[in-house]
């Protein structure tokens, strides 16, 4: 027996519809409203990255549109508060699942960089919440807004670029679970 094979698939297709479930209320009851209001879609939805600048242009169409600033608002006190935390717990289920982790490489690779991959799914936890509250922070008032304006780009950065990497892993692993030999 496969000793990631202790987790039932059920938990992990439970996590996954409950993702698919809050990313359907963001987007619709967040996202696209926010689009309509304004014209222009939340940063968050910037797959490819963006820079300072559209962080300064969003805070200054959040300081003359106030529907669009309490739709982003409720967004971040909403399902982004949930989100990132079922992700997480999702990618993490799903990468003990696929162990083990010796044949992740066709070789052992050394002990500390296997037990890093399962750390690849807390930091993309971490990097969406700090996304979060750097936007909280960047379209707010106070005077930590130029800082986290900074920060902004680069925890959106590393939210997209640890996620594709999870996802590559993933999908790699479940081929090389696929192909292998089944061992009853």
């Amino acid at each position: 027996m496969k000793a990631g094979s202790g987790i039932p698939l059920w938990i992990i297709a439970l996590l996954a519809a409950l993702c698919l479930a809050v990313l359907a209320w963001t987007t619709f009851g967040f996202v696209v409203p926010f689009k309509h209001e304004t014209g222009q879609a939340v940063l968050d939805t910037y797959f490819a990255g963006y820079d300072e600048s559209a962080v300064f242009h969003m805070q200054t169409l959040l300081d003359d549109n106030e529907t669009a600033a309490r739709l982003l608002s409720a967004m971040y006190f909403g399902p982004e508060l949930i989100f990132p935390a079922l992700l997480t717990a999702l990618l993490f289920l799903s990468f003990l699942r696929l162990e083990p982790v010796g044949a992740w490489f066709g070789r052992s690779p050394h002990p500390l960089i296997a037990k890093a991959v399962y750390l690849l799914p807390f930091l993309y936890g971490i990097a969406d919440y700090g996304e979060n509250i750097s936007s909280l922070i960047a379209f707010g008032d106070g005077g930590s807004a130029g800082p986290a304006a900074h920060l902004l780009p680069w925890m959106t950065r590393l939210k997209f670029a640890s996620l594709a990497i999870c996802f590559i892993l993933l999908a790699r692993l479940a081929i090389v679970r696929w192909l292998s030999p089944r061992q009853d």
